[in-house]
């Protein structure tokens, strides 16, 4: 299905749909979590299409950057979202705040690859946050644009936290996350 797009696999009739469902041709979904955006379309067109459909999404340059999530006591479920561009490619960092169980709110804090699943695999992430007595650390590979937020949280891929774990380190309602990105 995905030939004209670059996939150069010949498959049995069986086997076509379980790759189809994972081939890094497929066109790839807008990855901004938190909206109703339809919009598929090429790798190279993705940047493009956040720049233009989703201008509040800010970007920053450099491997070492703080992520600022305001307001982290709105109610409900929240995601905060900024990119963040070196190594000649550009990171989505999400923050996602969602209930788990009754009244139980997790915070879940990622970084996604502008990229496919093999770009991915060179490089890692760490997410430091700080607080004056404490510091909580966690260390991963980013996860591709294709699987996205979704499957980085159920596959525990990410940095998690509970409201008062939050709280310890936030300042007026405002959680810094250091994100620092390293090439393997």
């Amino acid at each position: 299905q995905y030939a004209t797009t670059g996939c150069s696999l010949t498959l049995h009739h069986t086997e076509k749909p379980k790759h189809e469902a994972i081939c890094e041709y497929r066109p790839y979904s807008c990855p901004c979590p938190g909206t109703s955006c339809d919009w598929e379309g090429s790798l190279e067109a993705v940047m493009s299409h956040l720049m233009h459909a989703h201008k509040s999404i800010t970007t920053l340059q450099g491997e070492d950057i703080i992520f600022l999530a305001t307001d982290i006591n709105l109610p409900g479920a929240v995601d905060w979202v900024m990119m963040q561009s070196c190594f000649g490619h550009h990171f989505m960092l999400v923050l996602k705040k969602q209930e788990k169980c009754e009244g139980h709110q997790q915070f879940f804090a990622t970084v996604l690859l502008i990229g496919t699943r093999k770009q991915a695999e060179n490089f890692q992430y760490r997410l430091e946050l700080h607080g004056s007595c404490h510091r909580l650390t966690w260390e991963a590979s980013p996860c591709s644009i294709h699987d996205g937020v979704a499957v980085a949280i159920r596959s525990s891929n990410c940095l998690v936290f509970d409201t008062a774990t939050a709280h310890l380190f936030a300042d007026n309602g405002n959680l810094g996350i250091n994100v620092t990105i390293s090439t393997c």
